[in-house]
């Protein structure tokens, strides 16, 4: 499989497909998915889902992101419907971290869209002075704040969210995620279909990159140590791959 532009998506398209995800990665990553997501968004598209990765430019409007990236998505699904890849039957899912959950739940709250469910990876809502450092050097007089306000966000999501099933998964080194908010809002209204997991790893765990390590003719001790650097640096990014693919389909194969 290889990485296409299509509708300003990065898209991936298995042979053949069981479902469709589409992707929205953190503020300062999500630029370009095809490269910081590759491992696990390749993952996913291995298990036979279409991976739409929608790419953005973080700005103080999150609704206006999220109506964008809707939109882009919406797109990218029309034209692979009219090139035949994929049929409206197959059942939608959302997939964010951290900055795009938020995104998600305001699609999920905001538009009359279809999700089979959406997994929400180290989910944050903080203020934009608490997010962008940069701020802090203002004025404090002077107001400026993400719309919707993380207040405003959580009451949205309280009163119009309308996706029943979600996963939300934290990591136990994520010094900024805000999961327990969220878990708590999402159970009260649907209950068990809402499930929480936490993992090992930090908040960078979903942007594992490839380590390049090709061994010498003769496997030696130094090959060793190599390898077994590098799969401890995927152990955690595995078990998120496994945790992923278990909960979007729990009959297949880990």
């Amino acid at each position: 499989m290889n990485w296409k532009e299509i509708a300003g998506n990065s898209v991936l398209v298995p042979h053949k497909p069981i479902g469709v995800i589409h992707f929205l990665g953190g503020a300062f990553v999500a630029t370009a998915p095809q490269v910081t997501y590759r491992l696990l968004l390749e993952y996913l598209a291995e298990k036979g889902f279409v991976v739409v990765a929608t790419p953005f430019i973080n700005t103080l409007d999150h609704k206006a992101i999220a109506e964008n990236a809707l939109l882009n998505f919406e797109r990218a699904l029309v034209r692979l419907e009219d090139r035949g890849i994929i049929n409206g039957y197959l059942p939608t899912y959302g997939l964010g971290h951290s900055m795009g959950c938020k995104l998600h739940l305001l699609i999920g709250s905001i538009h009359q869209v279809e999700r089979a469910g959406n997994i929400l990876v180290s989910f944050n809502n903080y203020a934009a002075k608490e997010a962008i450092p940069l701020l802090e050097q203002f004025n404090s007089t002077i107001n400026v704040e993400f719309t919707p306000s993380p207040s405003e966000t959580n009451s949205i999501v309280q009163e119009h969210y309308r996706i029943r099933r979600n996963l939300l998964i934290k990591f136990r080194n994520d010094t900024i995620d805000q999961s327990n908010i969220l878990t708590e809002i999402l159970q009260s209204r649907f209950g068990e279909m809402t499930t929480a997991k936490t993992l090992t790893g930090n908040h960078l765990t979903p942007l594992g990159q490839d380590i390049k390590w090709t061994p010498g003719k003769e496997f030696n001790p130094i090959d060793a140590v190599g390898q077994w650097f590098k799969q401890e640096v995927y152990r955690d990014l595995n078990q998120l791959k496994r945790t992923l693919g278990l909960w979007l389909s729990p009959l297949s194969p880990p």
